[in-house]
């Protein structure tokens, strides 16, 4: 089923408040980017409440619409910080949850979010895709962690993991008519990474990249003939840069152009080069989020879910 035309970037993100954050050990063994920290879990909400507050600042100083909802802190939902796991948006008004390999994360699933947004504003959803029944059987797609769109293209890449599996994947290009380029990435130690969006981002005139880590030759070479195909600058980073996020990163839009958020610390890691070559799509917005990174294994657009609902 073929879906509506979309823009690639949205100028609206939906956040959570992380007000449970700690360590995860349900998610530490398909992340390795995650990491301890020994603090109390006091503190390490303090922190992470600090880090969040002041990413939200400079997105609404940037122009960036946010609508923020507080976690739950009574629920064992440690990542609910990255609430792109969960749910993406389109713009015919489709909402998608998506099936979540951690018990503990699929607390963070809150549908009701969305009837307050339609409440509170003039987007409006018409419908409410729902694939966590594969959970059943132990297939996973963990949203726009697991896929990376090229909304006006409708194509979406993903790296198969023990978070990603073709069946999940196949169910979402059936419903939201969506061409699937699936590979298998890994990183130094060839263990799989975990999330696709690790490794890749797309904005619109723009794809940021590892693609070292496509194990396939033509795997990878199809990745990349797609993206130039498409009429994008391909900006490559590579292997021993991921640990710091450099891909991890999302166009928005914004009254005074397009704006591209990512950490403190991934906008560090890049090269003269790549942060020239990036800069030309817009405007660098970053903020500094070390706790979130360390012991989430995310950064700023794992902290992102764009809406692209229709007004």
């Amino acid at each position: 089923m073929a879906g509506q035309a979309e823009a690639q970037s949205a100028s609206a993100v939906l956040m959570i408040r992380p007000t449970a954050f700690c360590d995860n050990p349900q998610t530490r063994l398909s992340n390795p980017f995650q990491s301890g920290i020994s603090d109390t879990k006091r503190s390490v909400t303090a922190r992470v409440c600090a880090e969040f507050d002041s990413l939200v600042d400079v997105l609404q100083s940037n122009g960036v619409v946010t609508y923020v909802f507080e976690g739950r802190a009574q629920r064992d939902a440690p990542d609910e910080v990255f609430p792109n796991n969960w749910v993406s948006t389109h713009a015919d008004g489709t909402v998608v949850l998506y099936p979540m390999m951690a018990g503990n994360r699929r607390h963070e699933r809150r549908s009701e979010l969305f009837k307050t947004i339609d409440s509170d504003t003039d987007y409006h959803t018409t419908r409410m895709i729902d694939l966590t029944a594969h959970e059943k059987h132990h297939r996973y797609l963990e949203g726009t962690g697991s896929l990376v769109l090229d909304r006006i293209n409708r194509i979406a890449y993903a790296n198969l993991s023990p978070r990603t599996h073709l069946d999940a994947l196949e169910d979402f290009s059936k419903q939201l008519g969506y061409e699937i380029v699936s590979f298998e990435a890994t990183d130094d130690q060839e263990r799989p990474i975990y999330h696709t969006n690790v490794l890749m981002s797309v904005g619109t005139g723009f794809a940021v990249i590892c693609s070292e880590t496509i194990k396939a030759r033509t795997k990878r070479a199809r990745v990349l003939e797609s993206l130039r195909s498409s009429g994008r600058e391909v900006i490559e980073v590579r292997r021993q840069q991921l640990t710091d996020f450099p891909a991890n990163l999302l166009e928005l839009v914004t009254p005074d152009g397009p704006a591209i958020a990512l950490s403190s610390r991934a906008w560090g890691s890049l090269d003269k080069k790549q942060r020239g070559a990036l800069a030309r799509h817009g405007r660098i917005v970053t903020s500094t989020i070390p706790t979130i990174e360390r012991m989430g294994g995310g950064s700023v657009r794992c902290m992102l879910a764009e809406i692209h609902l229709p007004h």
